[in-house]
């Protein structure tokens, strides 16, 4: 079903947004970021603006809040993460609680593990910082070398396996690592023609614009899964355990000294688990025709219950995917568009809320951030 609905705008930025992210405590709670360096805090009660926090003069890139106490938000600017604590500020003062430099180019997308005790960020050097939050420390650091030889533009904590993340980049890859011990458990590169189920669907590459792994409540009624959004305009769901167990029953234990031959041991698991380990949203299914620029759960209804994706088509798809759970072949997935939405500009990012209504939140490349309604 296509729409093109009139959505509700959040005014306050001064220049194009570039994130967003939805209290799951605070129903009516969001908070938006800009590339004027400025964060801005919405009650969706209300009509303006809650107040504004100037993070610097850089562009922010990320936010995320502290997993069991959101007063606490990290945010990223440059080649900084900050954070504060929303209790103790107002428009007329901001104090920085934390501030980590560990970063070497700038980042792109920060992440808290679930049990807040480690924080993620990635940046255009293909390297993963993490962090010990408790320490105050550097953990570990996940190098290019091992993992991306491009740009790492995104990374999520994988909240069932405690030392493990999960990051894509520009070089098409998607790597799940265990930051324990700083080396890639497998890697899928959605470069290779093999993996694109029956090849390319636009000029673009398979490029790994962003991704997303379902909340720990969620996983009763889903698979443990990461959602990518790619460069091709295609939306992939892996299976996560099912890739790690395909490298498992290849008795993958030998010494990990580099990436060359492992990567060629993923790329062939790629091709013998592909159908079997992942949902594949493409044009045929009703699908993007451009670059998916980023991917959400739905934290409203139904938890998890759908996958939103928006796009550098304009476009904004609602996937009810748990219905090809109980299904033996996705040949169906055509089925899986539950809603398509006229959004009229390129999507930067998107989230969801908890409430009924205004539960789509999307910062595209204005400096007004619009609002919709699904069910």
């Amino acid at each position: 079903m296509a729409t093109d609905p009139k959505p509700r705008r959040l005014r306050g930025h001064n220049a194009t947004a570039t994130c967003c992210i939805a209290s799951a405590a605070t129903p009516s709670l969001v908070a938006t970021a800009a590339e004027d360096g400025c964060v801005c805090w919405f009650d969706m009660r209300c009509k303006e603006v809650m107040d504004i926090m100037e993070v610097g003069k850089e562009a922010v890139t990320s936010l995320c809040f502290k997993p069991g106490n959101e007063n606490v938000v990290y945010v990223s600017s440059g080649k900084e993460v900050k954070s504060f604590d929303v209790r103790m500020g107002s428009s007329c003062s901001w104090k920085v609680v934390d501030c980590f430099e560990y970063n070497k180019e700038e980042i792109n997308q920060i992440a808290c593990s679930s049990k807040a005790s480690f924080l993620a960020a990635a940046d255009d050097g293909g390297d993963i910082k993490i962090v010990d939050i408790r320490q105050q420390r550097i953990y570990k650091t996940l190098r290019a070398d091992t993992g991306h030889t491009s740009i790492c533009s995104s990374v999520q904590f994988l909240p069932w396996r405690p030392w493990e993340v999960i990051t894509g980049g520009l070089d098409s890859k998607l790597v799940m690592w265990d930051f324990s011990k700083g080396r890639p458990n497998k890697i899928i590169n959605f470069g290779l023609s093999d993996v694109n189920n029956g090849g390319e669907q636009c000029f673009n590459p398979a490029f790994v614009h962003a991704i997303t792994v379902p909340e720990i409540d969620m996983l009763g009624k889903s698979d443990k899964v990461c959602v990518v959004a790619r460069g091709d305009g295609a939306v992939d769901v892996i299976n996560i355990e099912a890739e790690l167990d395909s490298v498992r029953s290849k008795g993958s234990t030998k010494p990990r000294k580099g990436s060359q031959s492992r990567s060629k041991d993923t790329d062939s698991e790629i091709q013998d688990q592909n159908g079997r380990n992942r949902l594949h949203l493409d044009y045929s299914s009703g699908g993007h025709t451009a670059a998916v620029s980023c991917v959400a759960f739905s934290l409203f209804g139904e938890r998890g219950r759908f996958i939103i994706s928006g796009g550098n088509d304009k476009l904004l798809k609602v996937w009810d995917w748990t219905r090809d759970l109980d299904a033996e072949q996705t040949s169906g997935s055509c089925d899986l568009l539950h809603l398509n939405i006229n959004h009229n500009k390129k999507v930067n990012w998107l989230c969801t809320t908890p409430a009924d209504t205004e539960n789509l939140v999307v910062c595209d490349t204005t400096k007004v951030v619009k609002v919709y309604s699904v069910a």
